[in-house]
Protein backbone atom coordinates (compact mmCIF):
# COMPACT_ATOMS: atom_id res chain seq x y z
CA UNK A 1 0.00 0.00 0.00
CA UNK A 2 1.55 3.45 -0.97
CA UNK A 3 2.04 5.85 1.98
CA UNK A 4 -0.52 9.04 2.45
CA UNK A 5 2.20 11.71 1.67
CA UNK A 6 3.76 9.95 -1.03
CA UNK A 7 0.10 9.69 -2.58
CA UNK A 8 -0.69 13.74 -1.97
CA UNK A 9 2.85 14.51 -3.44
CA UNK A 10 2.24 12.76 -6.79
CA UNK A 11 -1.63 13.99 -6.76
CA UNK A 12 -0.49 17.44 -6.41
CA UNK A 13 2.67 17.23 -8.68
CA UNK A 14 -0.38 16.70 -11.65
CA UNK A 15 -2.83 19.19 -9.96
CA UNK A 16 0.41 21.29 -9.95
CA UNK A 17 1.12 20.81 -13.78
CA UNK A 18 -2.57 21.25 -14.93
CA UNK A 19 -2.79 24.17 -13.06
CA UNK A 20 0.46 25.61 -14.35
CA UNK A 21 -0.40 24.64 -18.35
CA UNK A 22 -4.40 25.49 -18.27
CA UNK A 23 -4.24 28.78 -15.65
CA UNK A 24 -0.41 29.38 -16.30
CA UNK A 25 -0.33 30.10 -12.49
CA UNK A 26 2.51 27.67 -10.41
CA UNK A 27 0.93 26.22 -6.83
CA UNK A 28 3.76 27.87 -4.59
CA UNK A 29 5.88 24.90 -5.83
CA UNK A 30 5.47 21.42 -7.33
CA UNK A 31 5.07 19.78 -3.85
CA UNK A 32 3.48 22.34 -2.08
CA UNK A 33 -0.36 21.11 -2.67
CA UNK A 34 0.27 17.78 -1.76
CA UNK A 35 1.50 18.96 1.55
CA UNK A 36 -1.06 21.75 2.10
CA UNK A 37 -4.05 19.21 1.32
CA UNK A 38 -2.63 17.11 4.43
CA UNK A 39 -3.01 19.85 6.36
CA UNK A 40 -6.09 21.29 5.32
CA UNK A 41 -7.96 20.42 8.44
CA UNK A 42 -5.24 22.31 10.78
CA UNK A 43 -6.00 25.88 9.65
CA UNK A 44 -3.49 27.22 11.57
CA UNK A 45 -1.22 25.45 10.30
CA UNK A 46 -1.81 26.58 7.03
CA UNK A 47 -1.68 29.84 8.18
CA UNK A 48 1.35 29.24 9.96
CA UNK A 49 3.01 28.03 6.48
CA UNK A 50 1.83 31.13 4.39
CA UNK A 51 2.28 33.72 6.60
CA UNK A 52 6.20 32.31 7.14
CA UNK A 53 6.07 32.17 3.10
CA UNK A 54 5.34 35.53 3.57
CA UNK A 55 7.44 36.82 6.10
CA UNK A 56 10.52 35.12 3.83
CA UNK A 57 9.54 37.09 0.69
CA UNK A 58 9.25 40.04 2.38
CA UNK A 59 12.81 39.52 4.21
CA UNK A 60 14.78 38.69 1.24
CA UNK A 61 12.72 41.31 -0.66
CA UNK A 62 14.14 44.24 1.49
CA UNK A 63 17.26 42.24 1.65
CA UNK A 64 17.53 43.01 -2.03
CA UNK A 65 17.04 46.54 -1.73
CA UNK A 66 20.49 46.67 -0.51
CA UNK A 67 22.53 43.60 -1.57
CA UNK A 68 22.43 42.32 -4.97
CA UNK A 69 20.31 39.00 -5.10
CA UNK A 70 18.84 37.41 -8.02
CA UNK A 71 19.22 33.73 -9.80
CA UNK A 72 20.72 31.28 -7.51
CA UNK A 73 21.51 33.06 -4.44
CA UNK A 74 17.92 34.83 -4.48
CA UNK A 75 16.34 30.67 -4.56
CA UNK A 76 18.54 29.56 -1.76
CA UNK A 77 18.04 32.35 0.20
CA UNK A 78 14.61 32.28 -0.08
CA UNK A 79 14.63 28.23 0.74
CA UNK A 80 17.15 29.05 3.72
CA UNK A 81 15.49 32.09 4.99
CA UNK A 82 11.95 30.15 4.68
CA UNK A 83 13.89 27.18 7.10
CA UNK A 84 15.25 29.39 9.72
CA UNK A 85 11.42 30.77 9.95
CA UNK A 86 9.84 27.45 10.18
CA UNK A 87 12.64 26.47 12.83
CA UNK A 88 11.88 29.92 14.86
CA UNK A 89 8.10 29.42 14.84
CA UNK A 90 8.32 25.76 15.49
CA UNK A 91 10.66 26.96 18.61
CA UNK A 92 8.68 30.02 19.63
CA UNK A 93 4.99 29.16 19.07
CA UNK A 94 3.26 27.96 21.99
CA UNK A 95 -0.32 26.20 21.30
CA UNK A 96 -2.93 28.73 21.46
CA UNK A 97 -6.23 28.45 23.02
CA UNK A 98 -8.32 25.41 21.17
CA UNK A 99 -5.18 24.64 19.16
CA UNK A 100 -3.39 21.50 19.78
CA UNK A 101 0.41 21.50 19.89
CA UNK A 102 0.24 19.30 16.16
CA UNK A 103 -1.38 23.02 14.36
CA UNK A 104 1.00 25.77 16.27
CA UNK A 105 4.10 24.16 13.38
CA UNK A 106 4.98 25.21 9.85
CA UNK A 107 4.14 22.69 7.37
CA UNK A 108 7.67 21.09 6.29
CA UNK A 109 11.03 22.53 6.30
CA UNK A 110 11.11 24.26 2.81
CA UNK A 111 7.45 24.74 1.72
CA UNK A 112 7.45 28.35 3.12
CA UNK A 113 10.73 28.72 0.95
CA UNK A 114 8.92 27.10 -2.32
CA UNK A 115 5.83 29.46 -1.56
CA UNK A 116 8.07 32.48 -0.85
CA UNK A 117 9.88 31.97 -4.58
CA UNK A 118 6.81 31.77 -5.96
CA UNK A 119 5.38 34.83 -4.13
CA UNK A 120 8.27 36.49 -5.57
CA UNK A 121 8.02 35.42 -9.48
CA UNK A 122 4.27 35.88 -9.70
CA UNK A 123 2.80 37.64 -7.23
CA UNK A 124 1.41 36.94 -3.88
CA UNK A 125 -2.42 37.09 -4.08
CA UNK A 126 -1.61 34.51 -7.12
CA UNK A 127 1.03 32.16 -5.34
CA UNK A 128 -1.52 31.68 -2.41
CA UNK A 129 -4.95 31.57 -4.26
CA UNK A 130 -3.36 28.97 -6.82
CA UNK A 131 -1.74 27.00 -4.08
CA UNK A 132 -5.22 26.95 -1.97
CA UNK A 133 -7.16 25.94 -4.83
CA UNK A 134 -5.01 23.32 -5.84
CA UNK A 135 -4.43 22.00 -2.32
CA UNK A 136 -8.55 21.33 -2.20
CA UNK A 137 -7.82 19.45 -5.77
CA UNK A 138 -5.68 16.99 -4.55
CA UNK A 139 -7.63 16.38 -0.55
CA UNK A 140 -10.46 15.75 -3.10
CA UNK A 141 -8.95 13.49 -5.11
CA UNK A 142 -7.71 11.77 -1.92
CA UNK A 143 -10.92 11.40 -0.77
CA UNK A 144 -12.32 10.04 -3.65
CA UNK A 145 -10.03 7.51 -4.00
CA UNK A 146 -10.54 6.23 -0.09
CA UNK A 147 -7.32 7.74 1.54
CA UNK A 148 -7.87 8.09 4.78
CA UNK A 149 -5.98 11.52 5.73
CA UNK A 150 -4.14 11.85 9.07
CA UNK A 151 -1.14 13.77 10.06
Amino acid sequence: MIETLTLAIGIGLVVSLLFSELFGLAAGGMVVPGYIALYLGEPFAVILTIGAGFLTFAIVHALASVVIIYGRRRTVLMILMGYLIGVLVRSVVPPVGFFQAADASVIGYIIPGLIAIWMDRQGTIETVSTMLSAAVVVRLVLLLVGVEISV
